[in-house]
């Protein structure tokens, strides 16, 4: 079966992210690179991208931010979603010391790369921001992999008051072998251009409008790249140089 034939999963666990949406998990499979996204497709509401949270089983978290996504998340047991991919290129990580930073619903982007870099035995730190508490999202996941991700929220309603890379500061000075981020793009940027005074290899992970998830409509323009064919991963010198 081709990456842009339509796949039908079934849902069978709903798992609420407090106030911030579900996550989804089927009964198929997708098999995926970490950082790779899917198109999916509900017949008569829409059709959009969502990074694979997992791909065995196929699982993705919804933020309910719109009428797509709301109907996304308002899925039941047994109820069924179509989906297409993956598309996109992944995380490539090099090095065996990594530090992974989810800003709310880019914390999805980190869980598989999260999952197979602690298969391999790496260490990894990872560090959840959201503007409050309700709104973290998936620090469950990374804690089943015995992690203990550091959570930071801009109103301090709990762990660090204030960013993600704020909260990341004693980890950056133990000058981690790669930077792995997702989520705003005011944070993305800011992550970036840390990154680079301190030299240390970053990646981005950038998300946007699209409609083809095939390079062809244009409409997720990144500077000069199309996130969907080029991204949605970026060496974090490339997505600063393409938002000059």
């Amino acid at each position: 079966m081709g990456e842009n034939t339509h796949r039908v999963m079934r849902v069978v666990e709903v798992r609420p992210e407090g106030n911030a949406g579900v996550t989804l998990v089927t009964a198929g499979a997708l098999s995926a690179e970490p950082g790779q996204f899917a198109m999916v497709w509900l017949p008569g509401v829409d059709e959009r991208p969502y990074t694979i949270v997992d791909d065995d089983p196929f699982t993705l978290t919804v933020a309910t931010v719109g009428p797509f996504s709301t109907a996304l998340a308002g899925l039941a047991l047994g109820d069924r979603l179509w989906v297409r991919g993956p598309y996109g290129h992944g995380f490539a990580p090099s090095g065996r010391r990594h530090l992974l930073l989810g800003g709310g619903s880019g914390a999805a982007s980190l869980a598989l790369l999260a999952r197979r870099l602690r298969a391999r035995g790496d260490d990894v730190t990872v560090v959840l921001g959201a503007r409050s508490a309700d709104l973290l999202m998936l620090p469950w996941r990374f804690e089943a992999l015995g992690l203990a991700p550091i959570l930071a929220t801009d109103d301090g309603s709990v762990g660090f008051h204030g960013t993600a890379l704020g909260a990341a500061a004693d980890a950056l000075a133990q000058a981690p072998d790669g930077i792995y981020a997702c989520g705003p793009e005011p944070m993305l940027r800011a992550i970036a251009e840390r990154a680079r005074v301190l030299r240390i290899p970053c990646q981005v992970s950038v998300e946007r409008v699209m409609r083809c998830g095939l390079g062809v409509c244009g409409q997720c323009h990144c500077g000069d790249r199309l996130v969907c064919a080029d991204g949605p991963v970026f060496a974090g010198d490339v997505y600063l140089a393409s938002n000059a």
